[in-house]
């Protein structure tokens, strides 16, 4: 497991990551220069010791640490972050390395000399265990833009899903074009999750609906609608990032402000953020957020929903379908019409009765 701790950001992070699972959380560092050549330092040491070693590197100015180790979440752990299932990692045994990173234009050595005068004295209050410290450097690479080389043009039926950088080709004429630039969003149609709900939303979306985008990310999913002809649609996000990155896709994809509204909050249990969605005004409304929100969304959510109205929802982990299926049908209001799968991925649309 890899947790990274930076600060002096606008959101003080946490990135968890294994090979099965990465959960993120966007954020904008404040004067860091992304195209630059850093130094990195690596602290063999145990997981007793990370604690008072990240202290110490605080104390010393350092303000971004990575933290690696084998110390398994618990479930209360994962549900608390909404993880959707548990890393199987290595065994723990009690090593972790912390990494830090220097500028290397503003790196004298005395840094390193500090850290390893730190860990000395540390030893008297913990196993610190090896305690060694090694140095490699980053590569220097643009960061912010080599990306885009893996990022092109592709279609989810008839719509064109393209990057900002891209020009429109004469095939794209007279289609459905939406343009997104992955670099400033939380979603851009090319996972299993955004596809299935799009491909729901050009079924079901036939010209003049209100649509209710509920953790609406990047906004890509009220975009999509509005292209496909719905008259309106509302989107809510716990980030407040979201509100800026849905109200740039619409700009960049010619959707008017008054087509699109955006407000920050829980329409779970938010009565605020409730009232301003209003109460049975959607034809569609849409979710692509994990398992642990949808259930207990599904039990709130058809009081803004019109009668026949249909909630396409995804974000569903295949482990998590069944869990999710039996609380949709805990709510007499809805009735499910469509249950698809895309590789590990579900997406189950309901209809209000």
């Amino acid at each position: 497991m890899k947790d990274y701790f930076i600060k002096n950001t606008k959101t003080y992070i946490m990135i968890q990551w294994s090979k099965y699972s990465l959960t993120f959380i966007s954020f904008y560092l404040y004067g860091m220069e992304i195209n630059m050549k850093w130094n990195k330092y690596s602290i063999k040491t145990t997981t007793e010791a990370v604690d008072l070693i990240s202290n110490m590197l605080d104390e010393l100015g350092i303000e971004g640490i990575e933290i690696e180790d084998n110390v398994q979440l618990t479930q209360e752990e994962a549900k608390t972050m909404f993880v959707d299932f548990i890393p199987d990692l290595p065994p723990d045994d009690g090593s972790a390395t912390v990494n830090f990173y220097i500028d290397a234009d503003d790196d004298d050595n005395t840094m390193s000399a500090k850290v390893k005068d730190g860990l000395e004295e540390l030893r008297m209050f913990c196993n610190v265990g090896d305690g060694t410290v090694t140095e490699s450097q980053t590569e220097d690479k643009d960061w912010i833009n080599n990306w885009k080389q893996y990022w092109h043009t592709f279609t989810i039926g008839d719509l064109y899903i393209k990057p900002t950088w891209e020009p429109v080709t004469e095939e794209m004429k007279d289609k459905p074009v939406l343009s997104i630039d992955p670099g400033t969003a939380f979603g851009t149609g090319s996972h299993e999750t955004t596809r299935m709900v799009i491909r729901q939303i050009q079924k079901y979306v036939k010209g003049g609906e209100e649509v209710l985008d509920v953790g609406c990310g990047s906004g890509i999913l009220s975009v999509v609608a509005l292209k496909y002809g719905a008259k309106h649609a509302f989107g809510t996000d716990l980030d407040p990032n979201a509100i800026i990155a849905s109200h740039e896709n619409a700009e960049q994809n010619n959707i008017s402000p008054d087509k699109l509204e955006v407000i920050e909050g829980n329409i779970i249990d938010d009565k605020k953020i409730q009232d301003a969605c209003g109460y049975e005004c959607y034809d569609i409304v849409c979710a692509n957020i994990l398992a642990d929100v949808l259930e207990p969304l599904s039990a709130e959510i058809t009081q803004h929903m019109k009668h026949g109205a249909y909630f396409i929802t995804s974000g569903i982990i295949d482990t998590k379908e069944q869990e999710v299926v039996e609380c949709f049908k805990k709510n007499p209001e809805l009735e499910i019409v469509e249950i698809n799968h895309d590789g590990e991925w579900v997406n189950v649309t309901a209809k209000r009765k």
